[in-house]
């Protein structure tokens, strides 16, 4: 059986993940969470891992920001930084705009990359947004923008305002890039067509844990996405958490997807975090 096979045989699960074909996905190249990535059509320069901020975040808060505050936040991001992760990933609904700006106190902007998303759906709301964000994260710019959790197939003729005003400020040098972050099948699909994506923030893991269709079927539509250029992003690569236990099985099925740049998790301690770093070279190419 090949990867495909598997994958199609829906013979991965949660609790199957013991039997992961490790050779099936084993890469024969070794990678690093602190590779540059060179992702999307403005060829933005970070980081494989992302410092995610919104492990369970919503409401304005998230584990991060709960559990460490400003002080531990900025620790755990300079930590990262320090060991070579210049991406950070946070989120207006995670409340987290204001922890980064702590953290750059000690880092300097032009070395990290930000992306943040907007809930927004207006485009007025999407241009007071932007203008919060840069003050709430003490920025003259966003690297990567992305309008947070497209679920309908149309969503890219509903917000054809939002996205107006998001290219605007591109063109204003405020926003690098922009794009998508999509929870539905329906929604991934038409942001792999539509032109204005520049780069796509996609659930995926090997189990199918809070993704928006079987990993084969998902990984079709991040291949198409490539095909077309875009940057794609993971997210939920442990399934918020699900999969903890099995981050080994989960971060080779991430490493082994080419169409996949680069991705998100979000730690919670400085020893979380350099567990992730150790794990991601050791889990791509053992067979």
């Amino acid at each position: 059986m090949n990867r495909r096979h598997f994958l199609q045989s829906g013979a991965l699960g949660a609790l199957s993940l013991h039997a992961f074909p490790h050779h099936l996905f084993a890469s024969t190249t070794k990678k690093y969470g602190t590779d540059k990535i060179t992702l999307g059509p403005r060829k933005i320069q970070l980081s494989r891992l992302a410092m995610g901020t919104g492990t369970h975040g919503g409401r304005g808060s998230s584990n991060q920001t709960r559990k460490l505050g400003y002080r531990g936040v900025a620790e755990l991001f300079r930590a990262g930084y320090d060991q070579g992760v210049n991406f950070w990933d946070s989120a207006d609904q995670y409340g987290s705009h204001t922890y980064l700006r702590e953290a750059l106190k000690t880092v300097p902007r032009e070395k990290v990359v930000i992306l943040t998303k907007t809930n927004a759906i207006t485009a007025a709301g999407v241009k007071a947004d932007i203008d919060r964000f840069r003050k709430e994260i003490g920025v003259d710019y966003i690297d990567i923008l992305l309008m947070h959790k497209m679920e309908d197939a149309d969503w890219n003729v509903k917000m054809k305002g939002p996205m107006d005003v998001i290219s605007e400020a591109q063109d204003r040098g405020i926003v690098r890039s922009h794009g998508t972050s999509c929870h539905t099948l329906a929604a991934l699909k038409t942001a792999a067509v539509e032109p204005w994506v520049e780069i796509d923030l996609a659930r995926i893991n090997p189990a199918k844990v809070a993704m928006d269709a079987d990993p084969e079927t998902v990984l079709s539509v991040l291949r198409q996405m490539k095909k077309a250029g875009k940057g794609v992003i993971g997210m939920k690569i442990l399934g918020q958490g699900v999969l903890r236990d099995k981050a080994d099985e989960c971060l080779q099925f991430a490493l082994a997807a080419e169409c996949v740049d680069c991705f998100t998790i979000g730690s919670e301690s400085r020893a979380e975090m350099e567990d992730l770093l150790r794990k991601i070279p050791a889990a791509g190419t053992r067979g």
